[in-house]
């Protein structure tokens, strides 16, 4: 972990906006009127996904890809221009939420403005043309690292933002060079010490095959060193496994306690259970009963709370990523928001941010059983992740205990606990 990483950010909700399809409208003024809602849900940090420029040659979509960027240094007119992006980070700034950037150094455009004036920094294939090194990204060319002044110039480009917004989210941050975004933290907080750092971190397959094709291939562990926050890919794989029946419950837990133990004491993962590059979460588990439990479990999980746009209101459809594809904010049977503004209260107390953590499952049982113990105190978390109810054999004391998220009580007797369907946090 980043030496002055601040393991409060493991009491935090981030929530992440894709300007394009956040509204009808696709621009930056058009979020404005919404931040007092996403605010009310429990929102610390807004990231907005890539606010360049697009570029045109091989474009994916009609639209193309926020993640294929033709300047690092503007802004996309589609969205607004300079003027409405600083009104638009101020007026998050007023809610008393933080706003971070998307940073996509892995690659540009083809039409990149970096393409025209230095084709040097740029990898080149076998038959010397720019492509990517690896996977099905034909809209996008990789850069190439080993060129010193490239780094100025993308260090100069992250300081210039700096002075606007709270932080980046560096795309595909595994395959740069640890070096470059260890003098990028240090040179940034030049001109703001307190710039939050996440890193999307890699899937282990896609950085083994990086590794294998002899190219930068970074470990969490290698990346926690300059950043405060690395995406959870490394479990990722895991969680899909046990969604689709592959493994149990207890198998993920174990996975998920093992996760625990292989990084420095302070280390912070970001939580989701969608995010732009996957299945909407409702579409994947339909029940209402079930989701709420997931949820639940998502906020108690040890680290930041991430937030697509959207999974408030339990919507089953995934924006086009290509595309102008506005969210439908009436496509809904669920309403999240309250469950989620009591979890962010809870997740508040300081148990979360250093308490000892401990997730576990019976085998044959789809129900989390946790605990946080910090201080003489523990918080216990139940979830039933299908959704049902459950007897539930626990190590927790015979007596009447008072659900936080909806104040019904509940008894444990002979070391047994009757659920209902219903997430259940209590201490």
């Amino acid at each position: 972990m980043a030496k002055t990483t601040d393991i409060s950010l493991r009491n935090q909700v981030m929530y992440s906006i894709y300007v394009r399809n956040h509204t009808v409208e696709g621009t930056f003024e058009a979020i404005i009127p919404d931040l007092p809602r996403i605010k009310a849900l429990g929102v610390d940090i807004i990231w907005l996904m890539p606010i360049h420029p697009i570029g045109e040659e091989k474009r994916k979509g009609q639209a193309g890809s926020p993640y294929a960027i033709r300047d690092y240094r503007a802004i996309n007119p589609e969205y607004g221009d300079e003027a409405s992006f600083k009104k638009l980070v101020d007026a998050i700034h007023q809610t008393g939420m933080k706003c971070i950037i998307d940073v996509v150094y892995n690659h540009t455009s083809p039409d990149s403005v970096l393409v025209k004036e230095h084709p040097e920094w740029f990898y080149r294939r076998p038959d010397g043309q720019m492509g990517n090194k690896v996977g099905d990204w034909y809209d996008i060319v990789d850069l190439d690292y080993q060129h010193q002044d490239l780094w100025d110039y993308q260090i100069e480009t992250l300081k210039m933002w700096a002075k606007i917004v709270d932080g980046f989210r560096c795309d595909v941050a595994s395959l740069l060079p640890i070096d470059f975004w260890l003098r990028a933290r240090q040179e940034v907080a030049e001109v703001n010490p307190d710039t939050l750092w996440l890193a999307e971190s890699v899937h282990p397959h896609f950085l083994r095959e990086h590794r294998d094709n002899k190219n930068i291939g970074l470990s969490d562990n290698e990346v926690f060193e300059a950043f405060d926050i690395t995406y959870d890919y490394d479990v990722e794989d895991f969680y899909s496994a046990y969604l689709n029946d592959e493994i149990s419950l207890k198998a993920y837990l174990g996975i998920l306690m093992f996760q625990d133990g292989i990084y420095a004491t302070n280390y912070v993962k970001l939580r989701f259970l969608e995010n732009h590059d996957h299945p909407r979460f409702r579409s994947r588990v339909s029940d209402p009963q079930a989701v709420r439990n997931w949820v639940g479990f998502l906020y108690f999980q040890k680290g930041t709370t991430l937030l697509y746009g959207g999974q408030e209101k339990g919507i089953a459809h995934l924006p086009d990523l290509f595309n102008v594809d506005p969210i439908n904010w009436e496509e809904t049977d669920m309403d999240l928001a309250p469950l989620m503004k009591k979890l962010y209260d809870i997740k508040g107390d300081l148990a979360f941010r250093q308490g000892a953590y401990h997730l576990y499952a019976h085998e044959g049982q789809d129900v989390v059983i946790g605990s946080y113990k910090e201080d003489g105190k523990t918080i216990h978390g139940i979830f039933n992740l299908d959704g049902r109810h459950h007897n539930v054999e626990v190590t927790i004391p015979d007596g009447r205990y008072q659900n936080q998220l909806d104040q019904e009580f509940y008894v444990i007797e002979h070391g047994h606990l009757q659920t209902r369907g219903e997430p259940i946090i209590f201490s």
